[in-house]
């Protein structure tokens, strides 16, 4: 983009279907949405340099034009970006990270009433469980506009990025009031949420969101929750001592996704 617009040139080349690359495309396509001065430009492109198809425009547009014309406009609903953003499995799965969380809570009050001695269950699974909600966002099978979605200009690392704000903004909350029922304090379990939460975006970009998600959740239960109940001791993945550990792989995590942000652009990371 020039100057904020599009060149002349790349409005010419795109009115007349020549073969441009993927992500000058892509750009192209986002810019558009929002500046109307670029598609009056690609107007003007259209007519000059395809006249057949801004005459089959021109004809639907005035077979259309008279009944949209006719038809009362729509009530505007604003809702917040929040709810925008969620992805339609985001209610379903709210209430199952609820209820699991509640099951928790429940069980390590039971186990603090009758005096036994383990690590929290609570403060165990809370590493993974807002990777779980960013999984369920971005998972094909859980969205049933999954096609309509996957084919705007939008539908790359901005849309995960998005839907992944919103599912923290949706967990995080019942998972810190619960904590605080326990005496999990986030200061346990953020910071290794974080790179779950970032390492399975960078992992998905490849095989999938949903399966680097279950990836990541099984190895942590086989390899930390199950030993940590196990031997009735809180793992050293989760003692404060492993928070310079945590923050690395939080830095190498971000850069993965940033190295590999086209990648979500593919339909292999939907899986």
């Amino acid at each position: 983009m020039t100057a904020g617009h599009a060149p002349p040139g790349l409005l010419a080349r795109y009115a007349t279907g020549d073969d441009l690359p993927v992500d000058a495309v892509w750009a192209l396509e986002v810019h558009l949405e929002g500046c109307a001065g670029c598609r009056h430009r690609l107007g003007e492109a259209v007519r000059a340099q395809s006249p057949a198809v801004a005459a089959v425009v021109d004809t639907v547009f005035a077979s259309v034009a008279p009944a949209v014309r006719a038809e009362p406009s729509p009530r505007r609903r604003r809702w917040p970006a929040l709810l925008r953003w969620a992805a339609p499995s985001a209610p379903a799965w709210l209430a199952m990270t609820v209820a699991a969380l509640l099951a928790a809570m429940l069980l390590d009050l039971a186990a603090a009433r009758v005096g036994q001695t383990r690590p929290s269950l609570l403060l165990l699974i809370a590493p993974v469980v807002p990777m779980l909600g960013v999984a369920a966002s971005w998972t094909r099978s859980l969205d049933p506009a999954y096609e309509l979605v996957a084919c705007t200009p939008r539908a790359g690392l901005g849309l995960a990025l998005r839907r992944t704000l919103a599912a923290l903004l949706v967990v995080m909350p019942p998972l810190a009031a619960a904590g605080a029922v326990v005496g999990a304090a986030p200061v346990r379990w953020l910071l290794p949420s974080l790179v779950f939460v970032v390492g399975a975006l960078a992992l998905g970009a490849f095989i999938g969101v949903g399966r680097a998600a279950a990836a990541v959740t099984v190895g942590w239960l086989g390899a930390v929750v199950a030993p940590s109940l196990v031997r009735s001791r809180m793992p050293v993945a989760l003692d404060p001592r492993s928070t310079p550990v945590w923050a690395a792989c939080a830095v190498l995590a971000v850069g993965a996704v940033l190295l590999w942000r086209g990648a979500f652009q593919r339909d292999a990371s939907h899986r």
